[in-house]
């Protein structure tokens, strides 16, 4: 069956979705984005990823393309027409089609694109069985917690990743502490057993699965404290893993080559997966 896309209020077949070469998305990055995830039928965090897409438009300016109820339709008739039941549903909004200046245009519409594809399912022990990360200095710009299309600095660290055989990079800002992955939060236990992560602010991306696992942490009484941290705090630690809408929570196991705690998955890092798991499967923190 071939894959529909949704482009500016037409559902069109994949392969034909287009957008004009002025759309200000392919010239200046001027767009923002979001990834939900689909296990089982069910769209992972809906509500806080729209959240989320109102909060990075609000910061560049940019109205909403269509209203909540509106969009929540459209999403759901690209799941159906796409006959996904494990998929990625990506949706992008740029300022849309305008002559190229770097000034906002005054009344240019917005473009408006979704597409889906299908993954596997949801497969906990693939989960476990750990990833392996790399650092580099962060060369972003300084509003990381908009989801901008912006992502060429995020493509070229995953890409160094890859090639030291790697999963994911983890970046470093100036003061030597650990911000985020290229595409995922990033987290260790400590040898106190507590939870650590940054705490949100203009470098991170505020992570749904992040606030999803901070619920749970919450909700499990688990000492949680959000707080920068350094490679050395990772390789003092007891356990490391990162979140994304993609990864779920994934563990971390080894860090430019050298292993964190006992090189496998931790056990607060299997209990955390196993307690994500039946958010997915529950969806009681649907509005938490």
């Amino acid at each position: 069956m071939p894959r529909i896309a949704y482009v500016n209020g037409r559902y069109v077949p994949h392969r034909d979705a287009s957008v004009h070469i002025e759309d200000r998305g392919y010239q200046f990055a001027d767009g923002v984005y979001e990834v939900v995830a689909l296990l089982n039928g069910k769209m992972i965090d809906k509500a806080r990823h729209l959240d989320r897409l109102e909060r990075s438009l609000e910061a560049l300016s940019l109205d909403m393309p269509l209203s909540r109820r509106a969009m929540e339709f459209v999403l759901t008739q690209v799941v159906r027409r796409n006959r996904l039941t494990n998929g990625l549903i990506y949706l992008q909004v740029t300022r849309g089609v305008a002559p190229r200046n770097h000034a906002f245009p005054k009344d240019a519409k917005p473009s408006f694109v979704i597409t889906a594809r299908s993954i596997p399912p949801f497969d906990k022990q693939a989960v476990l069985a750990g990833v392996k990360v790399i650092t580099a200095p962060d060369i972003r710009w300084k509003r990381c917690d908009i989801k901008t299309i912006s992502l060429l600095p995020n493509a070229m660290l995953k890409q160094k990743a890859v090639e030291a055989g790697g999963f994911e990079t983890w970046m470093i800002d100036e003061d030597g502490y650990i911000t985020e992955g290229t595409a995922s939060n990033a987290w260790i236990v400590t040898n106190t057993g507590e939870l650590r992560t940054r705490k949100l602010g203009p470098n991170i991306l505020s992570g749904i699965t992040r606030a999803a696992v901070v619920d749970i942490a919450k909700r499990q009484g688990l000492k949680l404290d959000e707080r920068s941290f350094t490679k050395e705090n990772v390789l003092d630690a007891q356990e490391a893993f990162l979140t994304s809408a993609t990864s779920f929570v994934k563990p971390v196991t080894h860090i430019d080559g050298q292993p964190i705690g006992n090189g496998k998955a931790g056990d607060l890092t299997t209990r955390l997966l196993e307690w994500y798991a039946e958010f997915i499967e529950t969806g009681q923190m649907e509005n938490g």
